[in-house]
């Protein structure tokens, strides 16, 4: 159903990725909502689009190519849409809605930080939770059943989100 690989670029490669994404010059944009237009109007997180396909006819992003060797090492042949997440820290732990993306039927996640929030796959109903932990990746099919949390411990928790073929 999933894979987790820790570590899974050179420590070199990692820092190079995780300097640029949370630095002060890296652009985040809002979003009001996190799954869909529908999602309770207290959520809220920051996302950059690197790559889209569907919707913004490929590169989005001045640093896409800063992903070059992760997508590489992933051997990504079609790529659908890369994006990356900032949830920001709150004082409690929120399960954001379950939810498929419905674009592709591999996907990865890749912590950019580690703190105690992560993603969460469900398995006929049963929730698996994946914690967020720096050069981790989760491979799994982004149309199964899977939510997102934010972080309690750290100010933020930040991850890219790959679909691909």
């Amino acid at each position: 159903m999933f894979k987790v690989i820790d570590n899974f670029l050179p420590k070199k490669e990692f820092d190079k990725i995780q300097k640029i994404l949370m630095s002060d010059y890296f652009p985040w944009y809002f979003n009001d909502y996190m799954t869909s237009i529908n999602d309770n109007n207290e959520e809220f997180y920051f996302t950059h689009v690197f790559f889209n396909s569907l919707k913004l006819n490929g590169v989005n992003s001045d640093f896409f190519n800063d992903l070059s060797f992760l997508i590489n090492k992933m051997n990504i042949k079609n790529i659908i849409r890369i994006k990356a997440n900032f949830y920001h820290k709150n004082n409690k732990l929120i399960v954001h809605k379950k939810h498929t993306d419905n674009v592709s039927d591999t996907g990865a996640i890749f912590s950019i930080n580690t703190n105690n929030g992560g993603t969460i796959l469900y398995k006929n109903e049963t929730p698996i939770f994946v914690n967020s932990i720096e050069n981790r990746m989760l491979f799994f099919n982004p149309n199964v059943l899977h939510s997102s949390t934010n972080c309690t411990n750290s100010k933020s928790r930040i991850n890219i989100n790959f679909n691909y073929e």
